[in-house]
């Protein structure tokens, strides 16, 4: 018999919207002395939640959605963000980040680092970079290119390390660009930008640092996200947003997130850090997540590794002020 189960996840989630409502109005409010929120809108669970949120707690009239699709993206994003935006009665922009990213070689820079292990890549041709699982057995991490061609085959590469650095690097100048306007809209508004990470993402680092990392607030960073999906249901997030895989919407192949990032689906990846953090024994979080001790210890593992690439994700420019205090 286990010492904990799925269970101890669910929340009151009523109880909750309102504890989130209450600090939003307070730190919108009266610590960040704005009028609103900003939201980017992806179509996903977490802006939706995060959206839905912003309304119950602030009003309609003081949360702006911004759409910002780019050349890749897939078109259901927008679709989705539309229908939320529409339930929720909020105003909105869309912003297509396409030609900024173009401007700023975004994807002739990807592509180049590509062709150096997949000389044909060219135009027609899709991509995605997948992270081998935690449970591999490997006890460290592969990237692997995965490219298919206007044709339909698909070619598998392995990364190294230089092209793996450079795609990311190249990729996530989509992150920052739509931060950049978020904060263009916030401005102009006299708005705070709203962060949508949870709790697995905000742990792990699953965000780019100046980019979705960066907000003057994030109401469900605390929230693991299986919790997310909870408050979605009570807050009435339309259904197809509930039933969307979670994506990460970055490349031009689909995408799941725990091909990208985590070692497993978000579920038994929430159970898996509630109890590493909990101090629950192996054996325990083996048989509630489904998994062998071995491969519980190796998921831990891959978190805690995550751990540390989170800490300089999340921390603040470093300054020499605390060695000079008291000098002149």
């Amino acid at each position: 018999m286990t010492h904990f189960s799925a269970d101890e996840l669910r929340l009151d989630a009523d109880g909750e919207i309102a504890r989130i409502s209450g600090w939003m109005v307070e730190t919108v409010g009266k610590t960040l002395r704005k009028r609103g929120v900003v939201v980017g809108l992806s179509g996903g669970i977490d802006s939706s939640v995060t959206a839905a949120l912003a309304v119950r707690a602030l009003g309609a009239d003081k949360v702006f959605g911004l759409f910002m699709p780019e050349d890749e993206s897939d078109p259901q994003s927008l679709e989705l963000g539309r229908q939320l935006a529409e339930k929720l009665g909020i105003s909105t922009a869309v912003e297509n980040i396409g030609p900024i990213l173009v401007a700023a070689g975004c994807y002739t820079r990807r592509d180049a680092f590509i062709r150096e292990i997949l000389p044909e890549y060219g135009e027609g041709w899709r991509c995605k970079v997948v992270l081998e699982s935690a449970l591999s057995g490997r006890g460290y991490n592969i990237s692997w290119l995965v490219a298919v061609d206007p044709d339909g085959r698909e070619y598998r590469q392995r990364m190294p390390l230089t092209v793996y650095l450079g795609m990311i690097a190249a990729a996530n100048m989509k992150q920052r660009t739509r931060k950049q306007l978020e904060y263009y809209h916030a401005d102009r508004l006299n708005f705070a930008v709203a962060g949508t990470p949870n709790r697995l993402e905000y742990d792990q680092g699953f965000f780019v640092k100046n980019g979705d990392g960066a907000a003057d607030l994030k109401p469900i960073a605390h929230l693991y996200k299986t919790q997310v999906y909870q408050l979605a249901e009570a807050l009435g997030v339309p259904e197809g947003i509930r039933q969307r895989p979670p994506t990460t919407d970055t490349w031009s192949l689909p995408q799941t997130q725990d091909e990208y990032y985590f070692s497993l689906p978000y579920r038994e990846m929430d159970l898996s850090l509630y109890a590493l953090d909990r101090g629950k024994s192996i054996t325990d979080t083996a048989a509630v997540v489904g998994l062998s001790e071995a491969e519980v210890e190796a998921v831990w593992k891959s978190i805690e590794a995550k751990r540390r690439v989170a800490a300089y994700l999340g921390a603040p420019p470093l300054t020499m002020l605390e060695k000079t205090q008291g000098v002149r």
